[in-house]
């Protein structure tokens, strides 16, 4: 997986979806490309796969070798590829940790509802609330009672979730013995810290680390659960710790489709 945040451009913006969906087309069938058969699979006029072509072939993703010809490229491909992941990534995602497989979920009721109101569903703060009504976006059926700020169980869910994972930015100290907190320039950590949702160290290390850079730690133990489940929650988390610790931590991000950017926050 690769690091930094995961863009599902594909699904949020038309015109990627379009320029995905064309690109396959043409991956589909090159070298000889009918512009109008493309137009019928996709569902959009040829003149509208003429322009998506033509924008394709300047940014290098499709080569053109005459009338009718064309080729995707090395750049086209991995194009591809990465939305490709990107889609699987969140589709497994949403299916395993948001809504999964499971028959009822709790929510925060955002306003007063009553067993078997319709409520849209939303996630904030890390945590799933229900608005009661609506016909869009993630919806579900109240099971219990509940007055504005209570708990509600939720089920019957439809529709999609809409919101990203968060984003996990690593930083990686030294040991004491290679200087510990000492190596962490505290101004740079205390910035980072302030960008982020959350702050979790492991090791002793990165306690005095963010310490140092004037923050409490809002994760001290079972950080490698704490960030996974927070990251899957959408919050962005910060965590520092100690190069023994990265391989445990790291391993369970990519084990659970969480994408990580490691920064280099040293003197």
């Amino acid at each position: 997986m690769t690091d930094g945040d995961r863009d599902v451009s594909v699904l949020r913006n038309k015109r990627d979806a379009s320029r995905y969906q064309i690109l396959v087309a043409i991956a589909a069938r090159q070298p000889a490309v009918s512009q109008q058969e493309i137009a019928d699979a996709v569902g959009v006029t040829a003149q509208a796969v003429s322009e998506y072509v033509r924008d394709l072939v300047d940014a290098e993703y499709v080569e053109k070798h005459g009338r009718g010809r064309y080729e995707v490229t090395k750049e086209g491909v991995d194009w591809l590829i990465s939305r490709t992941e990107d889609l699987r990534d969140y589709t497994e995602f949403v299916t395993e940790e948001v809504i999964g497989q499971v028959e009822s979920e709790t929510a925060i009721a955002d306003d007063a509802v009553r067993t078997g109101d319709r409520v849209t569903l939303s996630m904030r703060d890390g945590t799933l609330h229900a608005i009661p009504g609506g016909t869009d976006g993630a919806l579900a059926v109240a099971i219990t009672d509940a007055e504005e700020g209570e708990d509600v169980g939720v089920a019957e869910f439809e529709g999609l979730l809409d919101y990203r994972p968060g984003r996990v930015t690593v930083v990686v100290l030294p040991g004491v013995r290679e200087g510990g907190s000492r190596a962490i320039d505290a101004d740079r950590l205390a910035a980072l810290a302030a960008d982020h949702d959350l702050v979790a160290v492991a090791g002793t290390e990165a306690l005095a680390a963010v310490r140092r850079a004037g923050r409490e730690p809002d994760v001290r133990f079972g950080t490698a659960l704490g960030v996974q489940e927070a990251a899957v929650r959408g919050l962005s988390v910060l965590l520092v710790l100690t190069a023994r610790e990265r391989s445990a931590h790291t391993d369970r991000l990519r084990e659970h489709n969480v994408s990580y950017e490691l920064v280099d926050a040293r003197e």
